[in-house]
């Protein structure tokens, strides 16, 4: 039954999307059926994925994935295009009749002038979209910036100041992301010569079967103070459990809701990490669990939190944290999902923020989710530097 409303709810926004480009434009002929044709391309990839997947998060992986996930991220383009040029038209038609109303006149409808403009918004949407999506496809597929973040902690000992974090989130391995693209991040990563690398969380879209040959570069990954891991949520829809124990046989350390001290030349801070924010929602014994994973702290010694979604702070300000690092949002990865995405965190899409006491950046990540695009988000490497107050 799921599947049936999936399809038929895609069947609606198809009808939608082809009565605005066809009927509402009176196209004829060859410039009907090509119009026709192009839409049905388009979305026909993730259509049969809707109709022949299992429920919840479609999975698509292969060659596949590539047809489906470009199409998708053009037919949904168009239909947010094409919606927000008719609400448009909606409230200009409202108002100006509005105003005939009170003038108490009328004025006749002239259908060629209807057609006009909806041909001529037809036609730019779907300029528009085609260059959104083939810019997008540049960046996303392009090779991740390192970005440096200096942060300055006043509990950091100056024995550590300069010590260097690389964070790497969001990665999204299965459909058009595989080994060639992990095995080459790891080999940057890897480069950049951290002492601590942390992964925070959306690594993989798929079962530890599916994907266990993909995976495997990231246990080359190396650093002096070790790799350590969160989950993120696409985690849980892939099945946690098998993969926090998948994760943990390649030697990356697995925080759950723990946290451990890392040391240099007698100095030392915390990190800790906890589960991702809805976690406990697929598994009953997960789910962040700040009490358990801050008994026991030194006051004295800094914090630094992993956490799959920023949204998390709100509750890790709570601790006495000096810094949280997380993922989640891709900084929107193209518009306008920015709006959407911003909106469910609280605000918090990318880059730096003051919690509280507590700093929070949030990493674009050098993947991406579902259509291989990237606009306005440019997928990063992070390189988190620390530096001591008592330098500062």
């Amino acid at each position: 039954m799921e599947v049936v409303l999936r399809v038929a709810f895609l069947g609606v926004l198809v009808f939608y999307v082809w009565h605005r480009l066809v009927r509402r434009t009176h196209l004829r002929g060859a410039a009907k059926v090509a119009v026709t044709c192009a839409v049905l391309v388009t979305i026909a990839p993730m259509a049969w994925v809707m109709a022949t997947g299992p429920s919840g998060v479609p999975m698509v992986m292969g060659m596949f994935a590539w047809p489906a996930f470009i199409g998708w991220g053009l037919f949904a383009l168009t239909f947010v295009g094409l919606l927000i040029t008719d609400l448009v038209w909606l409230v200009v038609w409202l108002g100006r009749s509005l105003g005939r109303a009170i003038a108490r006149r009328s004025v006749p409808t002239d259908p060629s002038r209807r057609q006009a403009i909806a041909r001529i918004t037809g036609g730019v949407v779907g300029t528009a979209v085609i260059g959104h999506v083939g810019y997008g496809l540049t960046r996303a597929l392009g090779e991740a910036e390192v970005v440096d973040v200096p942060v300055t902690l006043k509990r950091l000992p100056r024995a550590l100041d300069g010590f260097t974090i690389v964070q790497l989130t969001d990665i999204h391995i299965g459909g058009t992301i595989g080994r060639a693209f992990t095995a080459e991040l790891v080999e940057r990563t890897n480069a950049l010569g951290a002492d601590l690398v942390v992964l925070t969380g959306d690594f993989v879209d798929g079962t530890v079967d599916e994907l266990r040959d993909d995976f495997a570069p990231f246990g080359q990954l190396t650093a002096p103070h070790g790799v350590f891991f969160v989950t993120g949520n696409h985690e849980y829809y892939s099945g946690a459990a098998a993969w926090v124990a998948h994760i943990a046989s390649l030697g990356i350390r697995v925080l759950r809701n723990e946290r451990v001290a890392i040391e240099r030349d007698g100095a030392a801070f915390d990190l800790a990490g906890i589960d991702d924010h809805g976690a406990r929602t697929f598994l009953v014994d997960h789910g962040p669990d700040l009490e358990r994973t801050m008994a026991g702290r030194d006051p004295q010694r800094a914090v630094v939190m992993l956490a799959h979604q920023p949204r998390q702070v709100r509750q890790v300000a709570k601790h006495d944290v000096d810094l949280q690092l997380s993922g989640h949002t891709h900084g929107g990865q193209m518009w306008p999902w920015h709006y959407i995405v911003s909106l469910q965190q609280g605000g918090l899409l990318a880059g730096r923020y003051q919690i509280g006491a507590t700093q929070l950046y949030v990493s674009r990540g050098p993947g991406y989710w579902g259509p291989p695009v990237r606009v306005g988000a440019p997928p990063e490497i992070t390189r988190v530097i620390l530096r001591s107050a008592a330098d500062a």
